[in-house]
């Protein structure tokens, strides 16, 4: 692979990873733009081991908050009275659970029929409304102590929407947030401690299953390319979380909007294949 290419995928991964505006669908239409020819199994190989830059940076982003929860939730989870760290511990689990069992149920028609452009495309401009609706219409009062099981599993249910492709992750997980009440800051920071099991396991599973067809003579670009995913990545979660402290989600859902057209226009143009 080009180094060039590899380097811009590296940052386009790392930039959009944790914005609410779907990582997958933006690597997707870098790669339709640049009518990449490479093999289609040493290119899933490459994406797969970029993503666990981005993996490593929330995990050392976060890596005391990781460290304090599972320590509690190991010492007194079990505790008639577990400690407010041991609860998040739950609630991550609790989470968890419906994007495990829509990646299990549907993963073939997931990487089949909806790996499409006309379909994030219209995911990208759809959720982009409901994100910008929810930013507008809710309270933006409860702080993440105020977390309940029950709204731990709809930020889950969230979740498990971005395994349609142009959805986001962080942005389905946040909308949710939002309409519950949460802060801004709140919802994203739930939104990220909540991925981070999800996103390990599809992650480590699908770089396992395609490491034999990574390109024997891509493996420096590919490191370089997961070295700059991980940096990118780092800083974009310290911008974001601290954006949130006066930002709102309208240039994000601006974005999701613009691509969304743009992809509409490309594909009715003839200029991409979706």
């Amino acid at each position: 692979m080009d180094l060039t290419i590899a380097i811009l995928l590296g940052v386009v991964q790392g930039l959009t990873e944790f914005l609410p505006i779907s990582s997958s669908a933006h690597v997707q239409l870098t790669e339709s733009l640049l009518h990449l020819n490479y093999d289609k199994a040493s290119l899933t190989a490459f994406i797969a081991t970029i993503q666990l830059g981005t993996e490593a940076a929330v995990l050392l982003f976060f890596w005391k908050d990781i460290l304090r929860i599972v320590s509690a939730w190991f010492k007194t989870g079990f505790s008639k009275k577990p400690t407010q760290d041991a609860l998040m511990g739950w609630l991550v689990i609790v989470g968890s659970v419906p994007v495990v069992v829509a990646g299990l149920l549907f993963k073939k028609f997931i990487e089949t029929d909806l790996r499409n452009l006309w379909v994030i495309a219209s995911t990208l401009i759809i959720f982009g409304i409901i994100l910008g609706v929810a930013d507008s219409i809710g309270k933006r009062t409860k702080q993440i102590a105020e977390l309940t099981p029950g709204h731990g599993l709809l930020f889950g249910l969230g979740q498990m929407l971005a395994v349609i492709p142009g959805v986001s992750r962080s942005g389905g997980t946040i909308t949710v947030g939002l309409l519950l009440g949460y802060t801004r800051e709140a919802a994203a920071r739930y939104s990220f401690l909540l991925a981070i099991p999800a996103v390990l396991a599809s992650g480590l599973y699908e770089f396992a299953g395609s490491l034999g067809d990574l390109n024997p003579s891509d493996l420096l670009a590919t490191a370089i390319a997961t070295v700059i995913s991980f940096v990118v990545g780092l800083l974009v979660i310290k911008f974001f979380l601290g954006y949130l402290s006066k930002g709102s989600f309208a240039p994000f859902v601006l974005w999701r909007i613009l691509i969304g057209a743009a992809i509409f226009t490309l594909l009715g143009a003839g200029l991409i294949q979706a």
